[in-house]
């Protein structure tokens, strides 16, 4: 994956460049235009004392507590290496910390400066399509891939494309779709096309639907786009789901209206894509905090987030600073948009939210179930900012 440099020579923005669409301008994907860590760091004031990328977890410093039973590797945080057996003790006894209130504190500001953390790999960006008549064509390969979801964290994810999330596809209402869907897995596969309405055919349910695709080999599928099924949606595996998807074999597929003025207006808009599981515990589009990006906007912009729930538990996004108003669920228009702070989102459900950025500032944008984005080592997980500038 390309990087660009910056002014402190890291930069892994990946951001597709502003485009526009019947004089509208917008902004997709889940990175964003022009935030270095340098340039991150210095808005919060953070680069008088320290380098920028500091580890984590310095070493020595541990809390005393018993492990849980099947403790694994979480969100980045290796759990086996956080934790010690003790003696046995009374209930009562309290648990104290071997790190002091500083070093707490130092590991806590040290994951801040290192945000965004350059990773390898880059998921969710729009995926090309080529035209056989009047016919769209997409390419999706089923593969193994060595995902870095933290900075040095790395695991064997099950990709579209060698991604994750997998490449986004974007299509408009009408639209002649063919994906065509190679499988290089170990095991047999097939892909689900989530909230689209598609002949029974094309549903890829492998014994329902169609035959499972096996290892080697290829399945087409097509379809018309039908009117009436704008908005967000998913694509994922529905062969072993609950391990293929959670490893990666995800990916959104957006419909645009066929005439735009039938959905609220926006300047850009951002995919995030929920997941749970061995993608870093979680995760905000295959990365954990501090290898998320952060989303950018100006003062007084209107800025599109779709949110998708692709894990196996509820996630409910938080926003500081500003509300967001939700405007359609599962692709449907509400017919009485609602603002909130935090929006519960249910693994299946594809939520769109507008945010009107009226508040200057770097602004906290998490999971509010607070152990999948924050621990005594800092913020990880679930975990990523809005940045709105004058």
């Amino acid at each position: 994956m390309v990087r660009q440099a910056d002014d402190d020579g890291v930069r892994d923005p990946g951001l597709r460049q502003p485009m526009s669409v019947d004089g509208k301008v917008t902004t997709m994907g889940s990175t964003m235009n022009g935030v270095s860590r340098r340039r991150f760091a210095g808005m919060l004031g953070l680069l008088g004392a320290g380098t920028v990328g500091t580890a984590l977890a310095p070493d020595g410093v541990r809390i005393v507590r018993e492990p849980a039973a099947g403790a694994a590797e979480t969100g980045g945080h290796d759990m086996a290496a956080m934790t010690k057996a003790t003696p046995a003790a009374p209930a009562a006894a309290s648990v104290k910390p071997t790190m002091t209130a500083d070093e707490m504190d130092a590991m806590h500001e040290a994951g801040i400066k290192s945000f965004p953390a350059p990773t390898q790999g880059l998921g969710g960006q729009p995926l090309p399509f080529e035209m056989d008549g009047d016919v769209k064509v997409f390419r999706l390969t089923c593969q193994l891939t060595q995902w870095e979801f933290a900075p040095g964290k790395r695991v064997e994810a099950w990709t579209y494309n060698g991604v994750v999330p997998g490449p986004e596809l974007r299509v408009t209402e009408g639209d002649k779709v063919r994906i065509e869907v190679a499988n290089e897995l170990p095991e047999s596969t097939a892909v689900h096309w989530h909230g689209l309405m598609v002949p029974a055919s094309m549903d890829g349910v492998p014994f329902i639907s169609q035959p499972p695709i096996k290892p080697g080999q290829t399945f087409t599928y097509e379809f018309q786009v039908r009117d009436g099924n704008a908005g967000t949606h998913m694509y994922h595996s529905h062969h072993n789901a609950a391990e293929q998807v959670t490893k990666g074999l995800l990916g959104s597929f957006v419909v645009e209206p066929r005439d735009p003025a039938s959905r609220p207006a926006f300047d850009r808009e951002y995919t995030i894509v929920l997941n749970d599981g061995p993608i870093g515990g979680y995760s905000l589009n295959g990365k954990s905090f501090p290898a998320t990006q952060p989303f950018a906007a100006k003062k007084g912009e209107r800025v599109l987030f779709r949110f998708m729930n692709e894990g196996l538990m509820i996630h409910p996004m938080h926003l500081h600073g500003m509300p967001m108003t939700a405007i359609a669920q599962d692709g449907y228009l509400s017919p009485q948009p609602y603002m909130c702070d935090t929006l519960n989102i249910a693994p299946g459900q594809r939520f769109e939210a507008i945010v009107h950025a009226t508040e200057p500032g770097t602004w906290a944008f998490h999971c509010h179930i607070l152990n999948h984005a924050e621990s005594d080592h800092g913020m990880f997980g679930m975990v990523t900012a809005l940045i709105v500038e004058e």
